[in-house]
């Protein structure tokens, strides 16, 4: 099993669906875990090495100031993301293609802006940043969706180019659709078994964190 003390991992969307995953398993790794959500409180995890971090991604005046609370970062573990679909190509709206790119692409930007600071003041450092199988394989009806995740797999990959000379790796992670409670109300018709378990996703984000992928950076992995 893999063992993290001593990493401090930042994990935006920490709270809901996958973040509760997720941050359980940083903190069952031994890491301590800075955990950001718009409405996040130390209850939600109650554990010593788990830290609050309250901030708002679609206001970036408040990430630094967010950020300037936390423990020192040495990983970012970006969760945060949206879906809009059920439109074809033709009749989607700008507003459609704009609110999927500012949710699933501009977020993760304004997050790693500022996260990047702290990172090359802590390094080693690991970004990984949660897509969907949308961003290599679209469907019909989601055509929004699949050019937010296929730009945020981009941006993800443009900054492991910046960052390979400074030991910073970059990689996304790419599940199908998650298995979670509010996907299974949303959606009861569905066949659950085809669906990505969550903790897979998770003991993924463990092992690019982790000292045994130093020398994946670039990568879009796709799980479930």
């Amino acid at each position: 099993m893999i063992q993290l003390p001593g990493t401090t991992v930042l994990i935006t969307g920490a709270k809901g669906g996958l973040g509760t995953y997720v941050t359980q398993a940083f903190l069952d790794a031994g890491a301590t875990v800075a955990g950001m959500a718009r409405s996040i409180m130390p209850a939600d995890f109650p554990d010593p090495r788990f830290h609050a971090v309250p901030a708002d991604l679609g206001k970036p005046e408040t990430l630094a100031a967010a950020l300037a609370g936390a423990p020192p970062i040495n990983a970012f573990v970006h969760l945060v993301g949206g879906w809009t679909g059920g439109t074809s190509f033709d009749a989607a709206s700008d507003q459609d293609f704009l609110g999927m790119m500012e949710i699933n692409a501009l977020a993760f930007l304004r997050a790693a802006r500022a996260v990047l600071p702290l990172l090359r003041s802590n390094r080693p450092g690991r970004i990984v940043a949660i897509g969907s199988h949308a961003a290599t394989h679209p469907q019909p009806g989601a055509a929004a969706y699949s050019a937010s995740k296929a730009a945020l797999v981009s941006l993800v990959q443009s900054l492991a180019a910046e960052l390979r000379t400074e030991e910073i790796t970059a990689n996304a992670i790419l599940p199908g659709t998650l298995d979670t409670p509010a996907n299974r109300a949303a959606m009861p018709g569905a066949d659950f078994a085809n669906w990505t378990d969550p903790r897979q996703v998770a003991a993924t984000a463990l092992w690019l964190v982790s000292p045994g992928a130093a020398q994946v950076t670039g990568s879009a992995i796709r799980v479930g």
